[in-house]
């Protein structure tokens, strides 16, 4: 069981994360102010001490406890660790993202420190951004200046602030305007914040104040002692996924791994900083960590770890070699100039896959290493190359060349290996997001190749449920290469709609009378896990073709074979096709779209 310390953007983000598994867990928030929808969570209201942290945790059986709660609530952080130490729980804690500390801003350690340097500093007319719960603390400041506080605008809040002796007249509220207008309203010298991340706002008020050119004092976000208990780090959904189930490894039914664009990355930085355990920061802007399988001179292996998403890259090593170039010297770069930037040029090795086809987004002969593969590993590398220097990082993947030969990439024109991709940096377990991604990157080769060279009225793609039905639509359209045919699995309509924005005029469609059947009735999704056969549609779709049949123990639509004749099974068939022509040409409307019904010996 898990015990999730919420009330904020964090803690409704591990819930979300949570409720994937469908497994009870519990929420605890201090108030009942913050408003969250919960369907396996339950909610637990009061504040607690180190004492009833611990008898929760023995009552409800609790194995991890996630740590989701607002930065500075101090006391509640040190009871988390306390009742954690004492009942030998391992913590997450689930942190904001912060953006780097700026030196253009006053770093303090606290209200006190706060206070002296404001002071010291001269400032007379302050507008707090440190809520309701600080006003006692910066006390000594408000007394002797003039000050403005802007809090939540709620009874009890306005309550606590009268009740510390703070006037009402200097008052003001976050929903009454942005932070930008109330600070040219106030004129005040400066304003003062906590280090609250981005989910606080926090550089929404720093760049108000940097644009009215008055100072910036910053409260540093207080640091708990954790080094008595297993504490760990996460600052996003994936990362708190993945400690979760290192955890409690049956709380997920179905685990999640990292993409082989977050495997590269994550040993390109272990083959700089030689470190077992490497950060690694994902396009979403979360930072998850990953283990080093090997360290070696100048390289590091990380092995790919695809969690339980049925991909043939599992258990592939993946390695990062980097060598260091020096870009300037004395002769060439004075002294008195600043340093060059650092660059870094990203080469594929043995294993990675060669492209050799138009419309992958990558040059001809290039290696297979995607566009977001290559922004992660810059964004993430760059800044640990020393200035002035430049560095050549190859990827290579020992196993990859054989298994590249048993994925999709040499229809797509990859060979030699496999692509290092990831659009997301994560693996879902049986990812349809992957399986789009993929329909999406083989549609655009195929559009490339096929429009080099085809008849007029030949279409320019060909999309088909699976093997068996490619190799009928091949053979009704044998001029076509074979990167025109496009397996859509169950994504019919998504397919479509990739073919809209890649510009496609012409389009083929190959279908199962199985599939055809719930395409009918508006079922773009088809998976046998998400819609079944509607026997009363196919009733309905019969009278429609005035056949009058007894169908109601059927159970599989190609029974229908088997039960019409050929001239009722023919007049059901144009039935079938017009419907899903009134839900599949929407989703083209610039261009044409033939359907093909296909059964073991029947073609319409």
């Amino acid at each position: 069981m898990i015990l999730v310390f919420g009330g904020t953007t964090e803690g409704r983000k591990a819930a979300i994360a949570l409720e994937d598994a469908g497994k009870t867990f519990y929420y605890s928030t201090r108030g009942s102010e913050q408003e969250i929808d919960l369907v396996h969570g339950v909610r637990t209201t009061g504040a607690m001490d180190i004492d009833t942290i611990g008898q929760f945790c023995d009552e409800k059986g609790i194995a991890l406890i996630i740590d989701a709660a607002h930065p500075f609530a101090e006391n509640l952080h040190r009871n988390i660790i306390e009742a954690a130490r004492r009942k030998q729980l391992p913590v997450i804690r689930y942190e904001r993202q912060y953006p780097p500390r700026s030196d253009d801003m006053v770093w303090c350690e606290d209200y006190n420190d706060a206070v002296e340097q404001m002071e010291r500093r001269g400032v007379e007319r302050l507008l707090a951004l440190t809520g309701v719960q600080t006003i006692g603390r910066l006390k000594p400041f408000w007394r002797r200046h003039r000050t403005w506080f802007r809090i939540l605008n709620r009874d009890s809040s306005v309550d606590l602030a009268l009740r510390n002796g703070f006037p009402r007249e200097y008052l003001t509220f976050y929903d009454d305007e942005p932070t930008a207008a109330t600070i040219h309203t106030l004129r005040p010298d400066a304003i003062i914040t906590k280090e609250s991340g981005e989910s606080g706002g926090f550089e929404e008020k720093v760049e108000a104040a940097r644009k009215a050119g008055i100072a910036v004092f910053v409260v540093k976000r207080p640091a708990v002692d954790t080094a008595q208990v297993k504490f760990m780090r996460v600052n996003g959904p994936h990362g708190l996924r993945l400690k979760t189930q290192e955890i409690l490894p049956d709380f997920y039914e179905l685990k999640t791994g990292i993409t082989t664009g977050t495997c590269a990355t994550a040993a390109a930085i272990a083959a700089i900083t030689r470190r077992q355990t490497v950060s690694v920061r994902i396009p979403d802007g979360e930072d998850i960590e990953v283990r080093v399988t090997s360290l070696g001179e100048n390289s590091a292996t990380v092995t790919k770890t695809a969690g339980d998403d049925p991909d043939i890259t599992n258990g592939l090593d993946i390695v990062a070699t980097i060598v260091f170039h020096p870009l300037t010297s004395p002769l060439s770069h004075p002294s008195s100039l600043p340093p060059r930037p650092s660059t870094l040029n990203i080469i594929g090795g043995e294993g990675v896959g060669r492209v050799t086809l138009p419309g992958l987004g990558l040059p001809i002969g290039s290696a297979a290493i995607n566009e977001v593969p290559q922004q992660m590993i810059r964004l993430n590398v760059l800044p640990l190359l020393p200035e002035g220097v430049s560095a050549t990082l190859t990827i290579t993947v020992p196993e990859g060349r054989e298994t590249g030969k048993r994925t999709f990439n040499p229809r797509i024109g990859v060979v030699d290996g496999i692509s290092i991709i990831g659009t997301s940096g994560i693996v879902k377990p049986f990812s349809s997001e992957a399986w789009i991604n993929s329909i999406r990157k083989e549609m655009s080769v195929g559009l490339s190749v096929t429009n080099q060279n085809r008849p007029l009225l030949t279409p320019q793609i060909v999309i088909n449920s699976g093997a068996k039905s490619e190799r009928f639509m091949r053979s009704l359209y044998p001029e076509l290469p074979e990167q025109a045919f496009i397996h859509y699995g169950n994504f019919i309509g998504e397919t479509i709609k990739i073919a809209r924005k890649l510009g496609v005029e012409r389009l083929a469609m190959g279908v199962m009378i199985g599939k055809a059947v719930k395409l009918a009735e508006g079922k773009l999704d088809t998976h046998s896990h998400k819609t079944t056969m509607n026997i009363d549609f196919l009733k309905q779709m019969l009278a429609e073709a005035e056949v009058e049949k007894d169908i109601e123990g059927l159970n599989m639509a190609r029974q229908m074979w088997s039960v019409l004749t050929t001239e009722e099974m023919q007049r059901l068939e144009k039935v079938i096709i017009k419907h899903c022509h009134e839900h599949c040409d929407p989703l083209l409307p610039d261009g044409n779209i033939d359907i093909i019904l296909i059964s073991e010996n029947v073609t319409k």
